[in-house]
């Protein structure tokens, strides 16, 4: 569309305002809402400036002065303002549809040789992003943590970085499983069921940290106080609160948040796995388990790892869910951070910051890389495309 564009005399600005920037439309949107649900959902930087939002006004409801009721009511105005910017994007893109045909091919587009003002523009408008937002930042949290190493690095900052690692681990692991049993089921079967299991799934990202923690404290309480009060009336004993006073909350909050990514990531690797196989396996008596165990798991374990691995970025990073959740005197890096940070212990807080910056970049180089590797194999396929064409 690009090339047709240009030879139809478009410029290329043009081109990019009436040809690349509508067909991007899709994309920019998608961008957007999660730009905007991940400004809605921040806490420890609207806290740390001390901007009210809604989400600091639940953290101060409830458990600044106690009001469990009025943090539950600002959080459903939470959740309906997500909803309403869910249900606006689903408008706004009524009766549009975007294709890409299938005989399409990779093309490189001519690059342009920028000069003079324009050249040192578009370096700075490329640079300046990376700069600030990285490795400026970086570089303070470095001399930070060089400058208060051993202020840092004691027996309960090891435990915290156990306790991140403990739990975001465990909640990786099982929003993979769960995410692996939906996406081969909805492969396998494709019933209205799982259709929606899978959208219930992805509401769980799209919900603040804060508007999801409330809505799991507060039947995980109300059960967790109902057990303990049957357990005293019939057995004598008091189980005290097992969910809610318990690492359980934190987990299933991370899974509950985070299980839209692990079900993403899993679909998006089991479409590029042919149909022809699961038939062939049925062919040769391989039942549903044995034929994703042997055959679908090793072809896309690229694409489980990566899965894996970024979930169990965004638990260690998890502030909001975690500081509702967490029971008494059991903390986090996240949460270890946040409070040195409110005390403005800045230099106590820098090697908490700057190991999730660390931990942080491992799914981003393996994006980058898989990114770059499927590009590089598009390009060679379309050039072997095109170089059989020729000959015949």
């Amino acid at each position: 569309m690009i090339e047709v564009s240009r030879v139809l005399g478009r410029g290329a600005w043009g081109t990019f305002f009436s040809v690349s920037l509508p067909s991007a439309r899709p994309a920019i949107a998608v961008g957007l809402a999660l730009a905007l649900m991940e400004t809605l959902n921040d806490f420890g930087t609207v806290d740390y400036f001390a901007v009210e939002t809604l989400t600091v006004g639940v953290f101060d409801v409830w458990l600044g002065m106690g009001n469990l009721a009025g943090g539950a009511q600002i959080a459903v105005v939470m959740m309906l303002f997500v909803v309403a910017l869910i249900t606006l994007e689903h408008i706004s893109r009524r009766h549009q549809r975007y294709y890409q045909p299938a005989s399409s091919r990779l093309k490189t587009l001519p690059a342009y040789r920028l000069v003079g003002w324009k050249r040192i523009a578009a370096i700075g408008v490329c640079v300046t992003p990376v700069l600030c937002g990285f490795l400026v930042p970086v570089l303070v949290l470095g001399e930070l943590t060089w400058a208060y190493f051993d202020e840092s690095w004691t027996p309960e900052f090891r435990t915290y970085v156990f306790n991140s690692c403990l739990l975001s681990g465990v909640a990786a692991l099982i929003a993979l499983l769960v995410a692996i049993v939906i996406a081969y089921g909805r492969r396998l079967q494709g019933g209205r069921l799982l259709m929606f299991a899978a959208r219930i799934a992805s509401l769980g990202y799209a919900l603040p940290g804060a508007v999801l923690a409330v809505g799991i404290i507060v039947p995980f309480a109300a059960f967790d106080n109902a057990f303990d009060a049957w357990m005293r009336a019939h057995l004598g004993i008091s189980t005290g609160l097992i969910l809610s006073g318990t690492v359980t909350a934190v987990v299933f909050g991370y899974v509950v948040r985070f299980l839209a990514i692990a079900l993403g990531q899993v679909e998006a690797s089991l479409e590029k796995v042919s149909p022809s196989m699961d038939m062939a396996a049925r062919t040769l008596g391989y039942r549903a388990g044995e034929t994703f165990v042997r055959y679908h798991a090793p072809l896309i374990r690229g694409g489980l790892f990566t899965a894996l691995m970024i979930v169990f970025v965004d638990c260690m990073k998890e502030l909001p869910a975690t500081l509702i959740l967490r029971p008494f005197n059991f903390d986090t890096l996240a949460t270890h951070v946040y409070e040195f940070a409110s005390d403005e212990m800045l230099g106590e807080a820098a090697l908490g910051s700057l190991t999730i910056v660390t931990v942080g970049l491992v799914p981003v180089l393996l994006l980058t890389r898989m990114i770059s590797n499927s590009r590089e194999h598009r390009i060679q396929r379309t050039k072997r495309f095109q170089i059989s064409e020729a000959t015949t």
